[in-house]
């Protein structure tokens, strides 16, 4: 078991560098790999990075401390998803019933669906609550799970874990479903894994990562406005 010194682990430099490093090496991973779904460059910096912390006996506090600039960039990223946008403003106008009606739909079964499933198994509530909004941007998921009475924590694991999900398994299940139209790609991508599924449709199809951005953005406004009505009416 290595441990860090003392000097080294105080760096400033040192977990952004390591962060962005492996996520680098992830990126590389996919490109060699041609695009492989499995080979998601956030799952590989994520399992790169756990473990180092395992080998060097680093507590994930002393990390997230040191990464603090990366999690602040969180905010400006996600707003960042819009730009596609732009050019798609046209094609968004003439889609917006469905775009409102495919929302409003797949936050209030994403949140009644993560609060069923946990009570179903026998979860605390604690667990449900952090479950429930599993599929908007992390940011987001925290402070809604914190307003809930869940774990802020666990909700932004589960959010980025619903992200790679989303982002390995959503274009095999749209084309089993002969599902061909960008439009519900993104939105697909966006309402069920927020930043991580964007990120991953915008590099599919620039109409797909368009309505990905799209759907990141009012799925959070969507989820914190349904989340405390169906908690109440699932008997949280």
């Amino acid at each position: 078991m290595l441990t860090l010194p003392a000097e080294l682990a105080a760096c400033p430099l040192l977990w952004p560098g390591v962060t962005l490093a492996a996520y680098a090496i992830g990126t590389t991973i996919q490109h060699r790999l041609r695009g492989l779904a499995l080979a998601n460059p956030v799952l590989i910096a994520i399992l790169l990075v756990g473990a180092l912390l395992k080998a060097t006996s680093t507590p994930y506090a002393v990390y997230f401390a040191g990464a603090l600039p990366i999690h602040l960039l969180l905010g400006p990223a996600t707003v960042a998803l819009a730009v596609p946008l732009v050019a798609a403003l046209p094609l968004l106008r003439r889609s917006l019933s469905g775009v409102a009606l495919a929302l409003v739909a797949g936050a209030a079964l994403s949140v009644a669906s993560g609060l069923l499933l946990v009570k179903a198994l026998g979860g605390s509530s604690s667990l449900a609550l952090s479950m429930a909004p599993k599929s908007v941007t992390t940011p987001i998921a925290m402070a809604l799970a914190q307003n809930l009475g869940g774990l802020s924590s666990v909700a932004a694991s589960l959010a980025i874990a619903g992200g790679i999900l989303v982002a390995i398994a959503a274009k095999p299940i749209l084309a089993l479903c002969r599902v061909r139209d960008w439009r519900a790609h993104g939105l697909a991508a966006g309402t069920a894994g927020s930043g991580v599924g964007a990120a991953h449709a915008i590099r599919l199809h620039q109409t797909a990562g368009a309505f990905a951005g799209l759907a990141v953005g009012l799925n959070g406004l969507v989820t914190a406005v349904l989340v405390g009505p169906i908690a109440r009416l699932c008997g949280f």
